[in-house]
């Protein structure tokens, strides 16, 4: 066989076999984009939703609502939606104080997305827990610094007594911004929706004792 032959037979071979391998790339790309379809938008219009409904909340008297602006702006500063987060009080705790920004938290946490394509009821990135919230038998996440957490998270917490379990919203702002995360498998735009429960926290110099 000549090489001309051999050449126009890899030639017909690769026209048969160039569009299949397009069809296979096109759809694992398909796949990826629908996962988290219309993302940024969705993103955004369901943090305005929760923002607005907590804000008419508070303005009625319903204290299972709050609404606090970012730790790294005042009031006056922090003007639009996305410089704040959303709280729904699952549990009121009985403890006093807050931790400040330099201390050290122990905490229970899980967080999760959005609905999305495969995750109807949210992608669940992290959490310190397995199967059911149980305080009896759950074993904190501890000695982290407050300073180590996205600014949402960081913001919760240092409203939080002792004891509380809170739902909360943070826009993606003031979470992983328009990057995400890949450690987490966070998309970028992604508003995080955290179940947080504030077990103890200590100041700094203070020696933290382990959990038992």
């Amino acid at each position: 066989m000549t090489m001309i032959k051999k050449t126009n037979i890899l030639r017909h071979l690769w026209l048969l076999v160039f569009p299949l391998f397009m069809l296979t790339a096109c759809s694992e790309s398909d796949n990826e984009q629908e996962e988290f379809p219309d993302w940024k938008a969705k993103n955004e219009r369901a943090f305005n939703t929760i923002y607005n409904s907590a804000v008419e909340q508070q303005k009625a008297g319903n204290k299972t609502w709050k609404v606090f602006n970012v730790y790294s702006k005042s009031e006056s500063v922090a003007t639009a939606p996305e410089d704040h987060i959303v709280v729904r009080v699952i549990n009121e705790g009985t403890g006093s104080g807050s931790p400040l920004y330099t201390d050290t938290v122990s905490i229970h946490y899980r967080g999760k997305l959005l609905a999305s394509t495969s995750y109807a009821d949210g992608y669940i990135f992290d959490s310190s827990w397995d199967g059911e919230y149980n305080l009896s038998t759950m074993k904190p996440f501890q000695k982290r610094p407050v300073s180590n957490f996205v600014d949402g998270f960081a913001t919760a917490l240092q409203h939080m007594n002792i004891g509380d379990r809170w739902e909360v919203y943070i826009p993606y702002q003031l979470g992983y911004g328009k990057s995400g995360t890949t450690s987490l498998s966070i998309p970028g735009y992604s508003m995080l929706i955290f179940d947080l429960t504030l077990v103890g926290y200590s100041r700094v110099g203070t020696t933290v004792p382990d959990w038992k």
